[in-house]
Parts: structure tokens; sequence; C-alpha cells
């Protein structure tokens, strides 16, 4: 299986991983660190030197209670880093939901749209849509997201009942849909989305169903870089973000990424690249002489 972007064809016989690059300063794990252009595009640089595949680039948090950004302000922190990205010779994925900011770096050369509203989101300052972004852009790849509600209200009121025939359908109508509108297969990527406005036990409910994804034919890409989960199973503390030591949720994420890879997915997303590069060379060692 490959995954079809604007200038790369990503072969998906091998587990990839895809680096963060939060260019942000309210991230709920890193937000600050590379906030500004100049840090955001060394950060870049150093996750391929650990060994990431693929770079995604996000100017605006998503964690639970998050804000909008003006575009105007998304731009301004994404588009110097996106620039540079492309430059580097591997895939670069964009991290947003605005159709504005969508077209602004596909202009730029980026190569995928990684969407947590899945095409839905809808401007009331743009005559524009995510979808028809997408549409028309030649050959990108998108990603498209599972999110109950949405990043101020997800976790308020999270899901009800069973978490997986709800991400199936939403995920099977939104592909499809996408399809229809000439999309080819390949380009597309499904992302459960674990933490988005599910509780605890749904995240690891699909975590463990979540082979159930690969029947559909598209990539599968898992996310579970030092969420909350992770924290809630292993005794640490969720009292305060500004409390929080991110080398407590290393071991788990990882871990997570694995069992995620082993269950199917194709792409795992990921801030700790080299520990988890390294814990797929031990995966792939295994099958190989097994």
């Amino acid at each position: 299986m490959h995954w079809q972007t604007s200038r790369f064809a990503i072969d998906l016989s091998t587990p990839k991983v895809m680096g963060i690059v939060n260019a942000t300063p309210d991230s709920f794990s890193d937000g600050g660190a590379h906030a500004s252009c100049s840090a955001a595009m060394a950060h870049c640089e150093r996750l391929l030197k650990d060994g990431a595949d693929i770079l995604d680039i996000g100017g605006e948090s998503t964690r639970p209670g998050a804000l909008e950004l003006p575009v105007e302000d998304e731009l301004e922190r994404v588009l110097p880093v996106v620039r540079h990205a492309v430059t580097l010779g591997v895939p670069v994925s964009v991290d947003t939901y605005k159709p504005q900011v969508m077209q602004a770096v596909l202009d730029l050369g980026a190569d995928i749209i990684n969407d947590v509203w899945a095409l839905r989101w809808r401007s009331q300052v743009s005559a524009h849509s995510a979808i028809k972004v997408v549409r028309d852009h030649p050959s990108c790849g998108v990603c498209l997201m599972h999110m109950h509600r949405n990043p101020q209200t997800m976790q308020v009121a999270p899901m009800e009942g069973d978490v997986m025939p709800q991400v199936l359908s939403f995920l099977e109508q939104s592909t499809q849909y996408l399809r229809g509108l000439g999309v080819d297969r390949s380009r597309i990527c499904i992302d459960p989305g674990i933490g988005f406005g599910k509780t605890v036990q749904q995240n690891f409910a699909l975590l463990g169903q979540q082979a159930a994804l690969v029947p559909m034919g598209y990539a599968v890409m898992a996310g579970w870089s030092r969420k909350s989960s992770l924290a809630a199973v292993t005794g640490r503390s969720l009292a305060s973000v500004a409390t929080l030591d991110m080398r407590d949720r290393l071991v788990p994420s990882v871990t997570a990424a694995l069992l995620a890879v082993q269950n199917g997915a194709h792409v795992v997303r990921v801030h700790d690249v080299k520990e988890t590069v390294q814990a797929l060379s031990v995966l792939g060692a295994m099958k190989q002489y097994s």
C-alpha cells in the first residue's frame, strides 16, 4: 500500500513515523518549546536526524478547551516553517482545519493536510471549503480524523456507548463522500482520533479494536503520543498541565505506538521520534526473523 501525497508516494509496507512540530505557545505537551519560527525549523531538522519519515506542522492547539485561532495568526506561525520544511526532502503534513491555511501551505508545496475536523469545518469569512481545497488539488494526501464535538466541548461531554461502531460509521461516510467527489483512495488516510471526545476506556477500546479499520482499505494513522489516557492508566497525576513531566509519558507513548502498529496502523504520529523509531526497529527485526 502507498499513501499518495503531493510530492511523494509513501510506501506503507513498513510503518512510518510522523514527527510532531508544534509551532504554538499552548499545545498541551510541548507548547512554547518550538513557538518561534527558528525553533520550529530547527526542530524539523532534529526530528529528521532522529528518524522521522514525515513532518507534521501545526500552528493551532487542538487540546481540550483550546480556543479557535484567527487565520492570520495561524498563517504567520506555519508558513515560514512549511517553507523551510519542504526543502528537507521528506513529506510535509500540516495540521489544520481552515481552508485558507490549507490552500496556502499546499501552494508552498506541502504534501498532506491532516485535519482533526475531517474537512467538516466551515469558515464564516471564506467561500472556500476545506473539501473544495482538497478536491481541487491534484494529488495532496489528506488525513480524516474522528472527533466528537469540538476542542472546546469534546472532553466536557465525551462520547457515550460502544465507540468503534460510531467511529467506523463516521470514517466510512467521510471517505465515501470524498471519493464521490473524485479524490482517489490512495490519497486518503484515516485516524480514529484518540483523545478527541472519548473516555479513557473508549480510547483503549479503539486501540484494541483498531484492526477493524484496516479492511476499509485506507492508510491508518494512530496518534497516542503523550495523551492523558496514558497517564490515567499508569498512575500519574493529571491535576495540572503545568506540573506534568512529559518524560513520564515517554514509555507509555512508545508502547502505545507499538501496539497501534501491531493492530494495523501504518503511520504513528509522535513527539518522541528517536525512541519510537528504535522500538519499531526491534519490532521489525522480530517480524523479519520469526
